[in-house]
């Protein structure tokens, strides 16, 4: 099952057929040959390096990096289309590289549109140059996660992360943890509370903070079962000063940020997409190769309506998908919904998808060295990432009902 969109322009087909030769030739071998890799207990060494290379030279990790920096910028008036596009194909080859490389993009795009022009050179340039280099956005805490996002907009849901400013400096205190590329990043768009009078849409800032700067320390790898190839991290701030034109938003960071957001949950069912489709393929191998009860597996009538509901839940994902990216680039009032309505459509759809992939394998399903489980594991991180599903569904209703919606939490 490949993805075949239709009204795609020449850019994009060139951009999806050279991903393709890249899932093809390069990441499906390295994880048939190294399957075991993604369990190593030592974070930087599961990743190949040449596979980061492999993407540049496809153009794939500086996605949204504008080309007077070097990098491979596609048409805006389509960019989220085609940031679907790309991330479901990379994501049938792995979704732990997927989310890996997109990080990139999605905080290309931040930098894009309120970093001062002095940092996007050194930044940018900096990440066209070093091929391992990756970006990262720090929102998550401990006792702030998926709740952020209704949001409960009072003081006492503020994020804990605070930032002062002293003496020409931001100084960031506080503690941020499940974030994407957190291991590994090279820079973190960090976001802190300004001002504890307000609620939170009000007085929530981001900054700029590279990884050397003193005062961040990375804390930890934390060990998931999926998407292994993407090393998610903690971060602590101790008294981390950065200058005052590294701040990108004062105060109204989360409400800017909707640039990011909205790109950024199409990314999200898109990785979804392409995890299922990954699993689709292997089953529809598997059913018409293989023999149990004297009959080739797929004219086994139980076999043929797993599969079947497996091709319908693809498609239905992919047509919300690409309804939701297009709202989104034509900045339609309905996209906010949609977004919201595919990041949880495409969760729980493609899990089940990965639950048929594994049952239709029989007892193969779950060893490891086939592959059909890591679907179904990867499948598993989804429903938690970018806001839990639930979650999704209250922002859904809040965005189809906005004046009888209820606001779910308040004071005690």
């Amino acid at each position: 099952m490949d993805m075949q969109i239709p009204g795609l322009s020449e850019e994009q087909e060139i951009m999806l057929n050279t991903c393709r030769s890249y899932v093809d030739d390069v990441v499906i071998p390295f994880l048939r040959q190294n399957w075991e890799r993604e369990w190593l207990m030592e974070p930087e060494s599961r990743l190949l390096p040449e596979i980061l290379a492999g993407a540049d030279a496809a153009g794939l990790r500086t996605l949204a990096v504008p080309e007077a920096f070097g990098g491979a910028e596609p048409d805006l008036r389509t960019q989220a289309q085609t940031f679907a596009l790309i991330a479901t194909e990379i994501a049938r080859g792995d979704s732990g590289l997927a989310d890996k490389l997109v990080q990139n993009w999605k905080v290309s795009v931040l930098l894009r549109e309120f970093a001062p022009q002095h940092l996007q050179k050194k930044w940018f340039t900096r990440l066209v140059e070093d091929l391992n280099f990756l970006l990262a956005h720090a929102l998550t805490e401990p006792r702030g996660a998926s709740d952020r996002w209704l949001p409960y907009n009072v003081p006492e849901a503020a994020m804990h992360t605070k930032a002062v400013f002293e003496d020409g400096f931001w100084v960031l205190n506080g503690r941020k943890q499940f974030i994407s590329n957190g291991y590994d990043a090279g820079l973190y768009v960090i976001y802190a509370n300004t001002n504890t009078d307000v609620g939170m849409l009000q007085g929530t800032s981001n900054f700029l903070v590279p990884r050397d700067t003193p005062g961040l320390t990375v804390a930890r790898c934390n060990e998931t079962i999926g998407c292994r190839f993407m090393n998610n991290g903690e971060i602590i701030l101790e008294n981390c000063r950065v200058p005052e034109d590294h701040l990108l938003t004062r105060d109204d960071a989360l409400g800017k940020a909707g640039i990011y957001f909205k790109p950024g949950k199409i990314i999200q069912a898109a990785k979804n997409l392409g995890v299922g489709i990954g699993a689709y393929n292997a089953t529809q191998e598997w059913v018409h190769e293989h023999i149990q009860g004297g009959r080739v597996l797929i004219k086994h009538q139980a076999v043929a309506l797993r599969v079947a509901d497996m091709a319908i839940k693809i498609e239905a994902v992919r047509s919300m998908l690409f309804r939701a990216a297009k709202a989104v680039d034509d900045n339609a009032p309905e996209a906010g919904v949609l977004c919201d309505m595919v990041k949880k459509f495409a969760a729980d759809q493609i899990l089940t998808v990965c639950h048929h992939a594994m049952e239709l394998h029989g007892g193969s399903g779950s060893m490891l060295e086939l592959g059909i489980e890591k679907y179904f594991r990867d499948a598993a991180i989804f429903p938690h990432m970018d806001g839990t599903s639930d979650i999704s569904s209250f922002r859904v209703v809040k965005g189809l009902f906005p004046d009888t919606a209820g606001a779910y939490a308040g004071p005690e």
